[in-house]
């Protein structure tokens, strides 16, 4: 995703989407994202208005329901997301809700259990944004297979 002017996205990392990697056992969501180091985890829903993390990356897995998500700000991507579904956003990924069934729910969790900030739209803070952005690690484990997982080879900074 690029900056688009009004969030900064990630300048180098993409955001990846596992499919259905959880449909047949959506329970054990929190648990592989924890046995993976990505941790602090909470379920709950999605805000529906643009927000990114500067300080950390984000991964949400969909317990149960559907929804639409708006990624990358208002000129973004939006991704349709079901029950066993997976999304890892790089830090600085601006992402909100447009619509979602009643039962939506996600677990979410960062690398290292870091406790994420919370930053919407504001020129003010852009600057300090992008540098928080950049300084952020590649984590060590992919939240959904470990070791071995496809984020270790798409994220290369």
């Amino acid at each position: 995703m690029r900056d688009d002017g009004e969030v900064p996205n990630h300048p180098d990392l993409p955001v990846i989407v596992y499919e259905g990697v959880f449909a047949d056992h959506p329970a054990g969501i929190e648990a592989t994202f924890n046995r993976h180091q990505w941790t602090g985890s909470w379920t709950g829903g999605v805000y529906d208005y643009h927000h990114y993390h500067s300080n950390t990356h984000e991964v949400l897995g969909v317990q149960s329901g559907s929804a639409t998500v708006l990624i990358g700000g208002d000129a973004g991507e939006r991704l349709t997301l079901a029950t066993g579904d997976v999304i890892v956003l790089p830090a600085g990924t601006a992402h909100m809700l447009l619509d979602a069934s009643p039962d939506f729910a996600v677990v979410g969790a960062y690398p290292g259990g870091i406790t994420p900030n919370l930053r919407k739209r504001n020129p003010t803070d852009r600057a300090q944004a992008i540098s928080e952005i950049r300084s952020v690690p590649v984590p060590s484990m992919d939240p959904v297979y470990g070791e071995e997982g496809p984020l270790l080879h798409k994220w290369v900074k």
